[in-house]
């Protein structure tokens, strides 16, 4: 039976209904996160504006997906997870809505910053409501199906797109109502879905009668900020977690970014050769993320996330070599992009492991936030690298980037999995 096969199995309803609408709703995210790229000469020409200015504009949803990300956190774990959902949806879907019927380019800005403040909910909403709908038998396993959602999500816009303004006398404005449309549609699905379907066990936080009653009292912002400073600081392997993804995404990032500038200028390989490994590194890595679901439940998450970045790394530095021959780095170079997929429902189970059922939120924003960190520091600083010391310095780097995740790993499972934990005191 296939990984996927096994991951749809005979589920209960509820863990079903669960699954597929956060599945659903992380497709939809991710479509809002690269709604530009296909279209950025268009929207250029449109709004009379320089690419670097449509850069400050997903700066700006960038920034604010990164500030929000705690807040929803907080609000999943102690007010109202399917809220957050609601929020998540509604707010990106009227972003981009925004944008579909922007006069100028400062409401473009505008609708920017709205996406942003409705995608910063959906990983703090997301995870918590599969914690609680699945068993911890094959949670890893849902795990993976939200992450093969969400890189679907990443692959659809440019058909969408492109399909939409083939047809006659329409526009990329067009197919943005159309999607945020469809957003708004799915978002009130969701919570109606979720509220009469759902048991109030997976869609209402936990919390006990100390944590309410502590919540009561503190009126003032700043208390609630320090508050939640002081609780994921008393999660050691939360932030350690957040330390790796941080790392892990500045490796992936700096592989999507420059590999097919590898290939062409330093391999040699056409430039559609070279964007066809990149696209088949996210279909590969899609299916990776069913695998790395189904091997996490089947073993535990340490050999997974180990095996995954010791595989990353011998991609990378094959690469880096200069010394493998063309076509064989354009395999190298898919498997490069797509291997470290293996070990995102790992690293979500061991998340989920380490977190109190009153804080899955708050944790998995935690995590979040450092993979949008380390997807900002990818391009400037191995562009730099690049410019400075060339592609083959560059690719050995990411590399050295890959074994500290290796060991990022080691720590982390040693100090803080419970499962290796267990093995250890038997």
């Amino acid at each position: 039976m296939s990984p996927f096969s096994r991951a749809v199995g005979r589920v209960p309803r509820e863990t079903a209904l669960v699954v597929g609408l956060v599945s659903g709703s992380h497709v939809v995210n991710h479509m809002y996160l690269v709604l530009f790229p296909p279209i950025l000469g268009v929207l250029a020409a449109d709004f009379d504006v320089t690419l670097a200015q449509l850069g400050l504009a997903l700066g700006v949803q960038a920034f604010v997906n990164t500030a929000f990300q705690l807040p929803y956190g907080h609000l999943a774990d102690t007010r109202d997870r399917t809220l957050a959902l609601g929020l998540c949806l509604g707010l990106g879907s009227l972003g981009v809505l925004v944008i579909a019927g922007a006069p100028t380019f400062e409401w473009v800005v505008a609708g920017q910053a709205l996406i942003g403040l409705g995608v910063a909910g959906h990983h703090p909403s997301h995870f918590p409501l599969l914690a609680d709908a699945t068993p911890e038998s094959s949670r890893a396993r849902a795990f993976s199906i939200h992450g093969f959602a969400g890189n679907l999500g990443f692959a659809a816009p440019p058909v969408l797109i492109t399909a939409v303004i083939a047809l006659p006398g329409l526009t990329w404005r067009d197919a943005f109502a159309l999607i945020g449309g469809g957003g708004l549609v799915l978002g009130l699905l969701c919570v109606l879905a979720i509220r009469l379907f759902v048991p109030a066990s997976v869609r209402r936080p936990h919390r006990d009668a100390g944590d309410a009653a502590g919540d009561a009292t503190v009126r003032s912002p700043v208390e609630r900020v320090r508050r939640g400073v002081d609780s994921m600081l008393a999660s050691p392997g939360i932030v350690g977690l957040g330390a790796f993804a941080l790392v892990a995404s500045t490796v992936m990032w700096g592989v999507t970014t420059y590999v097919v500038v590898l290939l062409t200028d330093g391999y040699g390989l056409g430039s559609g050769t070279a964007n066809l490994a990149l696209s088949a590194s996210f279909v590969v890595g899609a299916g990776f993320v069913l695998l790395g679901g189904d091997l996490t439940d089947r073993f535990r998450p340490a050999p997974i996330l180990v095996g995954s970045y010791l595989l990353v790394t011998a991609f990378v530095f094959a690469l880096g070599s200069m010394v493998i021959p063309p076509l064989a780095a354009a395999v190298f170079a898919v498997l490069a992009g797509s291997a470290g997929s293996l070990a995102m429902p790992a690293r979500d189970k061991l998340a989920d492991a380490l977190s109190a059922r009153g804080n899955v939120g708050r944790n998995f924003a935690v995590i979040t936030v450092g993979i949008m960190i380390g997807n900002t520091l990818a391009a400037p600083v191995f562009g730099a690298l690049i410019e400075w010391q060339g592609l083959r310095t560059t690719f050995l780097a990411i590399g050295a980037v890959a074994v500290l995740c290796v060991a990022m790993v080691g720590v982390l499972v040693s100090r803080f999995d419970p499962d290796t934990a267990e093995a250890t005191a038997a």
